[in-house]
């Protein structure tokens, strides 16, 4: 009855092992080609890792919407709302506003030239002595002064205007967040661009490979990593009035699971880190229960086309093969990438031996004992 009840127990502990139920760090890396093909909620795919896949991985994932999507022709000389005008009205012979008076007039006429001044309303209009209500915003200064002329004609001999801008409100951009120095800043001739933006703001507080950048254009917002926007390229736009900049401090980390002697949250702190850089600065598989063979990198791959959803993609690394160590070099992280180190498929077996150990070892002892 003793042998029965033995066999019993032992039954009993293989049953356990059989279903998986001993403590384990995670699925092996067998559990993990079963769920691709049985359980697969998501709908991830599961690759390996080869030389030709170097490419596709090391490939950078856009963040958000691009902002190269925003791009768009614009100009930075028309007045708008808001501006505060300079204007200056020259005339010959008998002055106009000269027989108006200063006092009048509220201008201050001196050597055949007169100064006014005035600020375009939420309309987009100036009111001017002799000329009434004219549109200002949407044009030149250049333009807005012809107009003033074609208003004072019949009434001034051989009136010459000049307009210019005085304080500027309608060109002008914004930049804000983890910069040095935040504020409004005047768009000028050439147009500046984004790069211009945050130079003249001060710079990032952050690395450039940590700092996020978004442009809101007109409603709508695009973003990337300030790393990943060259001088003068596509993601570097020409601004636009009223175009805002911000700058956000988001750390790029990744993540190592599994078997591993230290699982943690990791910051890149360069602006690449390889897979292999990342084992290693976790203490890498772990000797006693890893499994070499089943390295997974865990991402979410960019959608195949616009407005789609992101894919679930799994890659799986062998350590056990030589060449592995050299492509876990050329497999670039990106950031929230998830490392897993599968634990070895012994595990299971080894752990029903401590506990059949740990059941018995009581019974040995109090036998030895009572003998």
């Amino acid at each position: 009855m003793h042998s029965a009840r033995l066999g019993g127990l032992v039954a009993g502990l293989l049953a356990v092992a059989g279903c998986a139920t001993v403590p384990n760090v995670g699925p092996t890396g067998n559990q993990i080609r079963a769920d691709q093909r049985r359980h697969n909620a998501t709908g991830f795919e599961l690759y390996d890792v080869t030389p030709q896949a170097v490419a596709t991985l090391g490939a950078v994932a856009p963040a958000g919407r691009p902002l190269a999507a925003l791009a768009a022709e614009g100009r930075v000389d028309l007045i708008g709302p808001g501006d505060a005008l300079a204007i200056d009205v020259f005339e010959v012979g008998v002055a106009l506003f000269a027989r108006a008076g200063g006092a009048a007039g509220g201008f201050s006429p001196s050597a055949g030239a007169t100064g006014l001044s005035a600020v375009v309303d939420a309309n987009g209009e100036v009111t001017l002595p002799y000329v009434g209500r004219i549109v200002a915003a949407g044009r030149t200064p250049a333009e807005l002064a012809r107009a003033i002329e074609q208003g004072l004609a019949g009434l001034s001999q051989r009136p010459q205007v000049a307009v210019q801008v005085r304080a500027n409100a309608h060109n002008v951009f914004f930049v804000s967040g983890d910069v040095r120095a935040p504020g409004r800043f005047d768009l000028g001739l050439p147009r500046q661009r984004l790069l211009d933006a945050v130079a003249r703001a001060g710079g990032s507080t952050a690395a450039p490979a940590d700092a996020l950048v978004r442009l809101t254009r007109g409603g709508r917002s695009a973003e990337a990593r300030l790393s990943d926007v060259t001088a003068g390229g596509p993601q570097d736009l020409a601004l636009l009035p009223g175009d805002r900049v911000e700058l956000a401090n988001r750390p790029r980390t990744f993540l190592l699971l599994g078997a591993s002697d230290r699982v943690s949250q990791q910051p890149f702190g360069d602006a690449q880190v390889s897979l292999a850089e990342a084992l290693a600065r976790t203490g890498g598989p772990s000797e006693r229960v890893a499994d070499p063979a089943a390295i997974f990198l865990f991402r979410w791959a960019p959608p195949p086309s616009p407005g789609a959803a992101p894919r679930p993609v799994v890659w799986r690394l062998d350590l056990k093969r030589a060449d592995g160590y050299f492509l876990s070099q050329q497999v670039a992280l990106r950031d929230k990438d998830v490392v897993y180190v599968a634990p070895a498929r012994v595990n299971a077996a080894a752990k029903v031996t401590q506990i059949v150990g740990q059941l018995f070892t009581p019974f040995a002892i109090a036998r030895s004992v009572t003998r």
